[in-house]
C-alpha cells in the first residue's frame, strides 16, 4: 500500500477531517422537560473503548416546525439501540441515533437511514445540513462564517419519510459492547455488518418491518451503503431505495487516493473544467454548464484517456492538442500539464488559482495561500467545520434534550487504523456488492447525487464506476452546482429535495 495516500482517504467523509470533539458535558441533571433523558453512561471513542452494560434509553420530544407556512409536528427520539450479531444474537455495539417520525405512528411509512463516512465521521453533516427538520445556516459558497443559526428546514424530507440519523462506532456517542472494542469495527466488512445489525434492531424495536426502507450514505457512506444493502438483503431485510451522496464506490479507480502518476485522473477532468469555468479561467467561457461538462466528459474518454495510457505506461509526453485543451478548460499553463500530466486534485487545488487554494470539498470556495482558511488544506471545510461541531452539541442537549457525560465525537482520526481490505483487495471496490444487492432485489432503485465542484469524490468518477453495471433504468444520476456536501448550497438543496421526492415516489409506485 506504499502508493496509497492514506491522508487523502480521510477526505471521504462528508465533513470531518480533524473536527474536534465537543467539550465534555457537565454531569447530566434530572430531566426538566417531559421526555428528556440524562445519560450517565461514559462513551469512549478510543480504539480500545468498550461498554460493559449498554442501554436503550432515549429522549422522546414532541416538536413542531413551520413548513411551507404551516405547523408540522413530529417526534424526535434521541438515544441508543444495541446492535446484536446476526449469527450469535450477542450484543456487539451501542449505536447513537436520532430518529424523526411524523404524525401518528405508521408502520408502513417510508423509513430512511442516514450516515456520513470518513471513515471516522459522525453524521452531524447530514443531520444538520441536509434534510432533517432543523438546518444550520452556512452561507456556502461564501467564505464568511455566519452566526450560529439553526432554522426550520424548508427542504426537510420528513413529510415524505421518517428519518434516522446514526453515528458510526467510535463517533458521536456510539461505542462497541464488551468483549468487543471500537477498533474491532474499524474496517469495511465489520463496520457494514454492525450497521446491518443496527438497522435490524431499529426495525424490530419500532415494528417497521412493513415500511419501505431507504439507505442514504455520503462519501465513504456510499461504499458502506453498497455493502450494507447486500448484507441486509441477504439477512432478509428488504431495502427499496439507495441514495449515494458523493460516492466513492471503488477506491481503486479514484486517482486522489493514490500517489501521482499511479492511475489516471480521467474521472477528475470534468470537475477541473467546471472549476476553471467557475473562476473564469476557461477559454472560451461556457454559456451552458451542462453542455460544457459533457464536452469535458467526451474529451476525458477520448484524447485524454488515449494520452494518459501512453503517459502511465511509458511516460510518453502528451500531444500539444491535449495539453492545449486542458489549458483551455482550466487556465493552467500547458507547460504544467506537460510536466505533470496526471495532475491530482491536491495539486489542482493549489494550481488553478495563482496565490490561492481552492476547496477540496467545494472547489468554489477559495482562500489566499497562507491564510487562516487555507491553513487546514481545505477552505471549504474550514469555513463550516467549527459551526457544525458547536451546533450539534447545543442542538442535541438544548432541543433534543439528550444530555451525556461524554463529549460528542464529531470526527475520529481513525483512517490509519481502518482496515480497507474487502473481497481480497487492499482497497474496497463495492460495485460488485451493489450489483449483488440489485440482483437479490431487482425492485431496488438507486439515486446517485453529485456536485460539479467536488474534488474529493468527483461526479464523473461516480459515472465511470456505475457504468460497470451497464445500462440499468433502476439507477439514476443527478448533478448540482455545488460541492461534496451539495446540500449546503441553498439552491442545490432545493433541487436535491425535488429529485429525492421524485425518486421516492417512483420507488413507492413500483413497490
Amino acid at each position: 500500500m506504499a502508493a496509497i495516500g492514506l491522508a487523502l482517504l480521510a477526505s471521504c467523509g462528508g465533513g470531518g477531517g480533524g473536527a474536534p470533539a465537543t467539550a465534555p458535558q457537565t454531569p447530566p441533571v434530572a430531566p426538566s422537560v417531559p421526555g428528556a433523558y440524562a445519560d450517565a453512561t461514559l462513551y469512549a471513542s478510543d480504539p480500545l473503548g468498550t461498554l460493559a452494560t449498554p442501554n436503550e434509553n432515549a429522549a422522546v420530544i414532541h416538536s413542531t416546525i413551520e413548513l411551507a407556512g404551516k405547523p408540522f409536528s413530529y417526534t424526535a427520539t434521541t438515544g441508543h439501540l444495541t446492535a446484536r450479531d446476526l449469527g450469535t444474537g450477542q450484543p456487539v455495539a451501542s449505536f447513537f441515533y436520532v430518529a424523526y417520525t411524523a404524525g401518528t405512528p405508521d408502520a408502513k411509512r417510508p423509513l430512511t437511514f442516514f450516515y456520513n463516512g470518513g471513515p471516522g465521521s459522525a453524521s452531524l453533516w447530514l443531520h444538520l445540513g441536509s434534510f432533517g427538520p432543523r438546518r444550520l445556516v452556512t452561507g456556502i459558497p461564501g467564505t464568511t462564517v455566519p452566526p450560529l443559526q439553526l432554522v426550520d428546514n424548508q427542504e426537510t424530507l420528513l413529510d415524505h419519510s421518517d428519518l434516522v440519523f446514526v453515528d458510526a462506532i467510535g463517533t458521536g456517542y456510539s461505542a462497541a459492547v464488551a468483549p468487543n472494542a471500537n477498533q474491532d469495527f474499524w474496517g469495511v466488512d465489520r463496520d457494514a455488518a454492525a450497521f446491518r445489525d443496527f438497522v435490524r434492531r431499529y426495525v424490530e424495536v419500532n415494528q417497521r418491518q412493513a415500511s419501505p426502507k431507504f439507505l442514504f450514505g455520503e462519501s465513504y457512506g456510499a461504499p458502506r451503503t453498497a455493502v450494507l444493502a447486500n448484507l441486509l438483503e441477504t439477512a432478509g431485510v428488504q431495502i427499496d431505495g439507495l441514495v449515494l451522496q458523493s460516492s466513492i464506490l471503488d477506491y481503486n479507480s479514484n486517482c486522489g487516493v493514490f500517489s501521482p502518476n499511479t492511475i489516471s485522473c480521467e474521472g477528475y477532468v470534468p470537475t477541473y473544467a467546471a472549476t476553471g469555468a467557475y473562476f473564469l479561467r476557461s477559454t472560451p467561457l461556457p454559456g451552458d454548464l451542462t453542455s460544457y461538462v459533457q464536452q469535458a466528459r467526451d474529451f476525458s474518454a477520448g484524447p485524454y484517456r488515449s494520452a494518459m495510457s501512453g503517459w502511465l505506461n511509458g511516460r510518453l509526453a502528451p500531444g500539444a492538442s491535449v495539453t492545449t485543451q486542458l489549458f483551455n478548460y482550466t487556465g493552467i499553463a500547458t507547460l504544467t500539464w506537460q510536466q505533470n500530466f496526471d495532475l491530482g486534485p491536491d495539486s489542482f487545488q493549489s494550481t488553478v488559482l495563482p496565490g490561492q487554494l481552492v476547496g477540496r470539498y467545494d472547489a468554489r470556495v477559495a482562500a489566499p495561500t497562507g491564510s487562516t482558511l487555507a491553513a487546514g488544506g481545505d477552505p471549504s471545510l474550514t469555513v463550516i467545520d467549527n459551526s457544525f461541531v458547536r451546533a450539534i452539541a447545543s442542538y442535541v442537549a438544548g432541543e433534543l434534550h439528550y444530555t451525556a457525560l461524554s463529549a460528542y465525537v464529531a470526527d475520529n482520526d481513525i483512517v490509519s487504523r481502518w482496515n480497507f481490505q474487502h473481497d481480497g483487495k487492499a482497497l474496497p471496490d463495492t460495485v460488485p456488492d451493489l450489483s449483488a444487492a440489485l440482483t437479490l432485489n431487482p425492485a431496488m432503485q438507486v439515486l446517485a447525487m453529485n456536485g460539479y465542484y467536488d474534488l474529493a469524490t468527483p461526479f464523473h468518477q461516480t459515472e465511470l464506476d456505475l457504468a460497470r453495471l451497464g445500462s440499468d433504468p433502476a439507477i439514476r444520476l443527478r448533478y448540482y452546482t455545488s460541492g461534496h456536501m451539495s446540500y449546503l448550497d441553498d439552491a442545490a438543496r432545493r433541487a436535491q429535495l425535488a429529485d429525492l421526492i421524485s425518486f421516492y415516489n417512483s420507488v413507492l409506485a413500483a413497490r
